[in-house]
């Protein structure tokens, strides 16, 4: 069996019309710049042909979504100049526009291939599966995965105990054999084996959709002609491709751009780099500067050219023009960008971004209220409260303070990095106000066996101060990208230290 997405794809749009493109990013972290990256190709070429480009909140991730991640990437994308025509915030022909809301939708279409024998009922425990992952380990097998031990099962016994209680996903039934050649509009043509794809998973337990039913009836349902996504979904685009086929839906052309990396060639991780949005936001990047770098990553505007515009790249576009590679995300590079643009730009303006980005009322007022009690002078104010600014600190001139008595070094390194993976995961902590901080880390401290001087750690790391106003206060003023960051530097500085 040979399966085959669109017909090979072109720069111009769908003869159907105008295209539409869609971004779908999962409300279960900080806005990164991966989807800043993949939203502005699909945000100009939208444009250039007239398109839509529409938003959708991709939340059936019941553990992981949260109202605050989602807002959170709304403003990034906005701060950035990415306009949708369509989504959760601004509704559309299409919505709802949060996956949440569409459940009854993908329990329909899961029940019509159930019924035309196209998914079937797994009722395997996660315990079996813990146990056949062990046993596959163990025989070093050649497929990982799945053994379809549920795929033969007679429908009616299948009804019969899922009536009766027993908790069970449904899964895809994909070909066993055949090769399915994906036409993309980057790469050309790339031919996978169904024999090496899994019976991939439709419908969870508790009724919610995975990733892969909910993308492709969101794509049909709401017409989008192009799926411009980061080549990390090239492996599941035969279940896409076979799912479409499954409904007898025509499948959208498929571009899959290139992964951002480190400097290393390494996959672009916040261990690495900052990779939020917001990062960079609070601490002065501009958002043309942030654009106009994302663009040099995987166009070329023409020759060695590398400082464009927004509407400049949107003129220009054409897929020629697109990179597949795997562009390097250099954070130096942004800098100088930006540098550049800070340069170029008329003193008035620059008055008003510098007001609007650092000495805005909310976190000015924060600043007063800490430096009210500590200063004799106005003048004395932004001296004072330096370390609130910028993003590095200099660890190596107050190492001794990260040195704990009773505690070593990889002790230290431990709780420190645990806090930093904790933070993410608690929604106090994300919220990042003295209140939530104080509660989460009282928490977080008794939980992992330390005391106070988790503190004082906790203090240098964040300000590179010894000494500063109430912890949680000072946190919250540093602000919670900018703290992260610097959690993420301590932990690095420990790590190479030879004297401790």
């Amino acid at each position: 069996m040979t399966g085959q997405g669109s017909p090979a794809p072109d720069s111009s749009p769908s003869t159907a019309g105008a295209p539409r493109v869609r971004i779908a990013p999962s409300p279960t972290g900080d806005p990164h710049v991966g989807t800043a990256y993949i939203g502005l190709f699909n945000y100009v070429f939208a444009r250039k042909h007239g398109g839509k480009f529409i938003l959708r909140i991709e939340d059936t991730d019941r553990k992981r979504s949260t109202k605050s991640s989602e807002e959170a990437i709304l403003a990034a994308l906005r701060w950035l100049g990415l306009e949708w025509d369509e989504g959760p915030d601004v509704g559309g022909p299409h919505g709802p526009y949060r996956q949440s809301e569409r459940l009854d939708l993908y329990k329909r279409h899961v029940q019509q291939l159930l019924d035309a024998g196209l998914a079937y009922r797994c009722f395997c425990t996660p315990e079996r599966l813990a146990d056949l992952r062990k046993q596959q380990e163990a025989a070093k097998a050649s497929r990982y995965g799945y053994d379809r031990h549920c795929r033969d099962l007679d429908p009616a016994e299948s009804l019969r105990r899922a009536e009766a209680g027993e908790p069970y996903v449904v899964r895809l039934k994909m070909p066993l054999t055949g090769t399915c050649v994906i036409e993309d509009g980057l790469r050309g043509s790339i031919n996978r084996e169904y024999g090496e794809s899994d019976d991939q998973v439709l419908q969870k337990s508790d009724g919610f959709p995975t990733y892969h039913l909910a993308n492709v009836v969101d794509d049909h349902e709401m017409g989008i002609t192009h799926v411009i996504r980061g080549e990390e979904w090239i492996s599941s685009t035969p279940k896409h491709i076979v799912l479409y086929e499954a409904f007898g839906w025509e499948a959208p052309r498929f571009f899959h751009l290139g992964l951002l990396r480190n400097p290393n060639g390494s996959k672009l991780s916040k261990r690495k780099n900052p990779v939020s949005v917001d990062y960079y936001r609070e601490l002065g990047f501009l958002p043309e500067s942030m654009l106009n770098y994302l663009g040099t990553m995987g166009f070329s505007i023409s020759g060695d050219r590398d400082r464009f515009t927004l509407d400049e790249m949107i003129e220009a576009f054409d897929w020629s023009r697109v990179s597949a590679g795997g562009p390097v995300f250099d954070p130096v590079k942004l800098r100088a960008f930006n540098k550049q643009d800070l340069m170029a730009m008329d003193l008035d303006e620059l008055q008003r971004r510098f007001v609007e980005s650092v000495l805005r009322p909310d976190r000015l007022r924060l600043l007063l209220a800490q430096a009210q009690k500590r200063v004799d002078l106005l003048d004395e104010v932004l001296p004072w409260g330096a370390y609130f600014f910028g993003g590095g600190v200099d660890y190596k001139a107050i190492e001794k303070k990260f040195r704990i008595k009773g505690r070593t070094r990889k002790e230290t390194i431990k709780a420190l990095s645990a806090y930093l993976e904790a933070i993410e995961r608690d929604e106090r902590a994300r919220a990042f106000t003295a209140a939530g901080l104080e509660a989460f880390t009282e928490e977080f401290v008794e939980s992992i066996g330390w005391n106070k001087k988790f503190y004082q750690l906790l203090r240098v790391a964040t300000t590179g101060q010894a000494k500063t106003p109430g912890l949680f206060e000072t946190m919250e003023l540093v602000g919670k990208d900018r703290a992260r960051q610097r959690i993420r530097d301590a932990v690095a500085h420990m790590k190479a230290g030879e004297n401790w």
